[in-house]
């Protein structure tokens, strides 16, 4: 076996000093372009600084900022080839001179996740100005998908999160669109818990109505049931008042339940990519234990919790045993998940459409609102008010290319 020596590599100076050149190249995309450009350059002797491309369309735009060639009339000439080469492949090529590396980002930086059906020009320029207004600069923009919603990420700087959180809120809501920013950093790849409410979020249903439908009384349970989502009655209250309502119905009727419980879209995929991707994830619910239990085997959830009604001689008793599962609750246990899950409060996200979900929305590093009641949109983190779970995953930064690419090989 033969070896080789590898000749030491002269680092380029980090010199705003030092002379450098932009090369753009712009025109219909094909094979072999990136190549072919840095062939061209590598003559010169030069250094790469820094290298770029994007193709929207089947339209590439490549910008290679290079060290400029020392030789007398070096310059001139990598010029001169840049553009016959460029012409020979049917591009265009556009050369600026400067001085030194790209200007230094601006402290504060986060991603800026934009969800729109359709997502407008018009919309655009308004997130676009509020960045500006908090003193953010873009610094890329790119797609992570184009259904079911259409979902652009920014990359800003020069701004903190909070603030900028909180001002985009506000616009969001003013031109009907939905963002979520969270802060750059290695902690937006590192493992996370996601948490999710049971009913309206993870499921389309209002599981104490489909047992209130077997027992007569559905009218009057969805009526207390909207109040206590409303906030306007105590939970806890509301819980037992439902449940009574269910007292002398046969056991077999949990069977029947299970079977009606519709998973809202995107929920399946949600979750699937999520244990793709390492995550933990789990679900609270102040409904029950008899289907909680039965969504997790499902789904494969790592942590499930919620009420538990109570069965006598085959009969629901119209009582629920055990700690009641509440708005607090709900909160104790992301807490108790993270802990046994190994994850940091602050690389949880919590996804809920309720007043009862707020406390849990609250405590997670991202608190989504998953279409939900005003109150509930005003006070967390970030919304998203279109029917797809799986809409979830742009806010982490995951695009539908990769989990089409997941999906398409089998585990």
């Amino acid at each position: 076996m033969s070896t080789s020596r590898i000749s030491p590599v002269t680092a380029v100076p980090d010199d705003d000093d030092v002379p450098t050149l932009l090369v753009k190249i712009f025109g219909k995309d094909r094979p072999g372009i990136t190549a072919g450009l840095c062939d061209t350059l590598a003559a010169y002797g030069v250094h790469i600084v820094d290298i770029e491309q994007v193709v929207t369309r089947g339209r590439i735009v490549l910008c290679v900022l290079v060290t400029a060639p020392k030789a007398d009339g070096a310059e001139g000439d990598l010029r001169a080839t840049v553009h016959s080469w460029a012409e020979s492949m049917r591009l265009q090529a556009e050369i600026i001179s400067g001085r030194g590396d790209n200007r230094p980002r601006g402290t504060g930086r986060s991603h800026v996740t934009v969800l729109g059906n359709p997502l407008t020009a018009e919309s655009t320029a308004a997130i676009a100005s509020r960045i500006t207004g908090t003193g953010g600069n873009i610094d890329r923009i790119f797609r992570l998908a184009k259904y079911p919603v259409t979902a652009v990420e920014f990359e800003v700087s020069g701004a903190e999160t909070e603030p900028l959180r909180t001002a985009l809120a506000i616009e969001a809501a003013d031109i009907g669109v939905d963002v979520a920013v969270v802060a750059s950093g290695l902690q937006r790849r590192a493992q996370r818990l996601v948490v999710m409410d049971v009913d309206s979020t993870l499921i389309q249903d209002e599981v104490i109505e489909l047992f209130a439908a077997h027992a007569g009384c559905e009218a009057e349970v969805a009526e207390v049931t909207a109040r206590a989502m409303r906030g306007e009655l105590d939970f806890e209250q509301s819980l037992h008042a439902r449940v009574a309502l269910l007292a002398g119905i046969d056991a077999s009727v949990v069977e029947k339940v299970r079977a009606e419980v519709r998973l809202t879209p995107g929920a399946r995929t949600l979750i699937r990519t999520l244990k793709r991707l390492g995550y933990q994830v789990g679900v609270v619910s102040g409904g029950f234990t008899q289907v909680t239990d039965d969504l997790k085997e499902r789904l494969g959830l790592d942590f499930a919790s919620a009420n538990t009604l109570e069965v006598v001689d085959g009969k629901l008793t119209g009582r629920v045993v055990g700690e009641v599962v509440d708005r607090a609750g709900k909160a104790r246990l992301l807490r108790r998940f993270a802990a046994e899950a190994g994850v940091p409060l602050v690389q949880t996200v919590a996804i809920g459409d309720g007043a009862n979900d707020l406390d849990m929305l609250n405590a997670a590093g991202l608190g989504v609102a998953f279409n939900a009641k005003p109150v509930v949109r005003e006070a967390a983190h970030t919304a998203v008010n279109v029917p797809f779970l799986d809409t979830v995953l742009y806010l982490l930064g995951v695009t539908r290319e990769e989990v089409e690419a997941a999906d398409a090989h089998v585990d």
